[in-house]
């Protein structure tokens, strides 16, 4: 009894590597055909986590960057943002783009347009971000957005390196298909004759 459910679980294991074990049967093709499964799957799990890794910090690196180099001030609206609220036009986020006025750190005053929430009047104070050079920026990521947002692009970019990888060894795997059926059918067109001949 334990000898046969010994000899059912070894089949499966069997098929899969008959590639690798010497046989009459074995061609060139298959042998590389073992290969590619083996470098591809290889490639999959060795290359998917470093691809993910790699992304996911160079994408917390950059959030990081934002955030020591924006910062905040506060401004003055310029535009009304009420009728905005009245009106509905608000934004999923109930943000819209407005006119504000900012005073820079040598005294000039400065005005751009930016995201602000809606149901403000003009002449309000809003915060708004500024880049290193002036400029008016969106607020950075904060690092528990930033962390997620970096895992996620990591696990994508480990996706989309995995199906790259298993795509071109499907295209192989074809290709090797193809020369075998060209083969078979050039063989077929030797032996066929032959065959006839016996069975007439």
């Amino acid at each position: 009894m334990h000898e046969e459910q010994r000899t059912k679980r070894t089949k499966p294991t069997r098929r899969l590597l008959w590639r690798w074990r010497s046989n009459p049967l074995r061609r060139h093709d298959d042998i590389v055909e073992a290969w590619t499964v083996l470098v591809v799957w290889t490639v999959i799990a060795l290359g998917g986590p470093v691809v993910a890794v790699v992304t996911a910090e160079a994408a917390d690196d950059s959030f990081t960057q934002q955030r020591g180099e924006r910062h905040a001030i506060q401004a003055m609206l310029v535009d009304s943002t009420v009728d905005t609220a009245l009106s509905g036009r608000g934004t999923m986020s109930d943000r819209v783009r407005a006119t504000v006025r900012w005073t820079t750190s040598d005294g000039s005053t400065r005005t751009g347009q930016t995201l602000v929430d809606i149901g403000q009047k003009a002449g309000s104070k809003v915060v708004v971000w500024l880049d290193d050079a002036g400029r008016l920026t969106r607020e950075p990521q904060s690092v528990t957005e930033a962390a997620v947002e970096a895992a996620v692009l990591g696990t994508g970019a480990a996706v989309a390196f995995s199906g790259f990888a298993y795509g071109a060894g499907r295209v192989a795997r074809w290709r090797l298909d193809q020369r075998r059926y060209d083969r078979w059918g050039s063989e077929w067109e030797q032996t066929g004759p032959q065959w006839r001949r016996k069975t007439t």
